[in-house]
């Protein structure tokens, strides 16, 4: 008498990650380095139990369907979860993951990052450094290069979750005022060392020289940040969004900077990403990075184990760590 076989568990990562990626109990697969086609992915996730996806695999009937009456569980390798359709995934009975936390500091590091480089005009500086003009011109003068200060501004986060508040923290190193925009208080925003002041966003867009944006891509914060909101900010502020690029109208930051009415701007995220709209690529006031905010080791493997660890909750039937579905 043979003895029935289960099913093999079969963990699939729909891009290669840093980190060990191990399961207990099942085979951990990698679709590859470079992003799937859609055909691909859909053929590569089939007979999964548990598919871990990138911010940019969307997860609808169709990639459900493709992995097909196995899947248990959606692992996102991201805090965002905007690309998952979790209506469809509660009514199959697939629980959803994210990795909150994990992202925290590395993006907040990056937002902090733009802003300077925004500030202080790095791109100009960098190409001028690296081109023949600079030892023909020889040392400069006082007046060229001219950046904007930032001791003593006033920040605004919009969007008080983690990152928004590791950002403001970082502001006190400057001795900077903090405003926050958000649905409800945060005592966090309030309290020292941050001591923030809660306002609306039109308030603070009028106070600010430097707008963050760190709030999720809903329905009501898609083009958030429109004409009229650009129009609202401070003369000569600089403007940061390592949140989503939904989230900005492009056509009207464009025209926001080429007005001179921001001084500069900084990006992670892109409106319709990876394309990146021209006129931001030849602006040198201008700091572009390729959504790469929690892009440090530390962080990225500790995704990587957070994946894993849901993952491995969700096949031994188990609540999974960072369920959001």
């Amino acid at each position: 008498m043979t003895t029935p076989t289960s099913t093999p568990l079969i963990v699939t990562i729909t891009r290669t990650v840093p980190g060990r990626a191990e399961v207990p109990g099942a085979t951990v697969r990698t679709l590859g380095d470079a992003k799937p086609s859609r055909e691909a992915l859909l053929e590569g996730i089939r007979g999964s139990s548990v598919v871990v996806t990138m911010y940019s695999d969307k997860a609808d009937r169709e990639f459900l369907d493709a992995a097909g009456p196995t899947l248990k569980g959606i692992c996102n390798f991201a805090v965002g979860f905007e690309n998952i359709d979790l209506d469809e995934c509660r009514r199959r009975g697939v629980r959803v993951t994210n990795t909150p936390n994990a992202v925290t500091e590395g993006t907040a590091d990056l937002a902090w990052l733009l802003v300077m480089a925004a500030a202080r005009r790095l791109i100009e500086a960098d190409r001028y450094a690296r081109s023949a003009e600079y030892p023909a011109r020889g040392h400069l003068g006082m007046a060229d290069f001219l950046g904007k200060d930032l001791t003593g501004r006033t920040l605004l986060v919009v969007g008080a979750g983690r990152i928004g508040l590791g950002v403001a923290m970082r502001s006190k190193a400057w001795g900077m005022r903090v405003l926050y925009v958000a649905r409800s208080r945060h005592w966090e925003f309030e309290l020292a060392p941050v001591a923030g002041e809660r306002v609306s966003l039109r308030e603070g867009l009028a106070q600010a020289d430097v707008v963050s944006v760190h709030c999720p891509l809903t329905p009501e914060t898609r083009h958030l940040m429109n004409r009229a909101a650009f129009a609202a900010m401070k003369p000569g502020a600089i403007f940061v969004n390592t949140a989503r690029g939904p989230v900005v109208d492009e056509e009207a930051l464009v025209e926001a900077l080429a007005s001179g009415h921001l001084h500069s701007a900084g990006l992670d995220v892109y409106e319709r990403e990876p394309l990146v709209h021209p006129a931001l690529v030849s602006n040198p006031r201008v700091v572009l990075t390729p959504h790469i905010g929690s892009a440090e080791t530390r962080y990225r493997e500790m995704m990587t184990a957070m994946v894993c660890e849901n993952a491995g909750a969700i096949l031994a039937g188990r609540e999974p760590p960072n369920a959001i579905a």
